[in-house]
């Protein structure tokens, strides 16, 4: 079969020849339709996640966590569970026959690859794990990328009060408003005018709730702005749910930034049960379908792989491996 095939860490996947993977006696073979590349797919490629050598223990070996199948009869499939050296990327694949949930008629493979993933990044900490009240406040530090826009999205759907989004880019952070952001942050500053944009767009009542997708500086100079300047009660809780670490895997936490600000600090993973796996998907089909979703996707041909691997406009774009 063709696929992506990975010879080094740190290089792109080049798009060659691999043995068909061997289904065991729990696995079925299916039709590769859709494979989205993923930041977490760049990150263990370069060999800096700490999940690589669990999906590529060994090369060379072909990337992806999972994808949009056919089975042999003819159902579309998200998939998953592939084993080393085998992942998503790539023609064919063998999986758990119990790792495959039905993708909803209707649903194009492409859409159905790029979307859920992102936005249930999204939807479970805000419904799940930490209980987002309509009405509320939320920051999404780090809006401008694909994820960040859809949390955007999600939060307005789940009844926020209030959306600031923090970013980069200029021209991507003027169109957040569009998807539903009330004010934006350039992050793009020094970090006094940094933390007075911040408190500015706090306002009065401050933040309820942080979706953070950066972490580093850019968090590090927002939880300095949350410590009150007096000894007071706090105003009331601040949740922040730590996403991602785009912009830095470390910051510098002072003692203070936790005693009397009322702020909490999560994983993107609390709340997550089985139940709310069910739900929370079922919710975002449902308003794929009604589109309520706005997101940016391009199908690249698997073969393009490399091109695609290198391309300098992923921000805020999700690309798709369509083999």
């Amino acid at each position: 079969m063709k696929a992506a095939v990975l010879h080094k860490f740190g290089k792109a996947p080049r798009y060659e020849d691999f043995a068909d993977p061997t289904p065991r006696q729990d696995e079925i073979m299916i039709q590769v339709k859709a494979v989205p590349l993923e930041n977490i797919d760049r990150a263990m490629v370069k060999g800096t996640h700490f999940s690589t050598r669990q999906f590529l223990p060994q090369l060379p070996a072909v990337p992806g966590t999972d994808g949009i199948g056919k089975t042999e009869d003819g159902r579309l499939i998200g998939f998953g569970g592939m084993r080393p050296p085998y992942g998503s990327m790539a023609e064919r694949a063998a999986i758990p026959a119990a790792y495959q949930v039905p993708i909803p008629d209707g649903v194009d493979t492409v859409t159905a690859a790029a979307v859920p993933g992102p936005t249930l990044t999204a939807l479970f900490p805000l419904k799940w794990g930490v209980k987002m009240e309509p009405g509320e406040t939320v920051l999404i530090n780090g809006a401008t990328g694909f994820a960040g826009r859809l949390a955007i999205q999600v939060a307005r759907l789940l009844g926020a009060g209030r959306v600031i989004g923090t970013g980069r880019d200029a021209a991507a952070l003027r169109s957040l408003h569009a998807l539903g952001a009330d004010s934006i942050i350039d992050l793009k500053q020094s970090p006094d005018r940094l933390a007075t944009a911040f408190k500015d767009a706090a306002g009065e009542t401050g933040y309820n709730v942080i979706l953070d997708f950066l972490w580093g500086r850019p968090t590090e100079t927002l939880i300095k702005t949350l410590v009150p300047d007096k000894l007071a009660f706090a105003r009331g809780r601040i949740r922040l749910v730590q996403i991602g670490e785009a912009a830095g895997p470390a910051i510098t936490l002072s003692a203070d930034a936790l005693r009397t600000s009322g702020l909490e600090i999560i994983g993107g993973g609390a709340g997550l049960t089985p139940e709310a796996i069910g739900e929370g998907t079922a919710q975002v089909w449902d308003w794929i379908k009604a589109g309520k979703l706005q997101a940016e996707v391009e199908a690249v041909s698997l073969k393009d792989v490399e091109r695609a691997w290198s391309r300098a406009d992923l921000h805020g774009k999700r690309f798709v491996l369509v083999p």
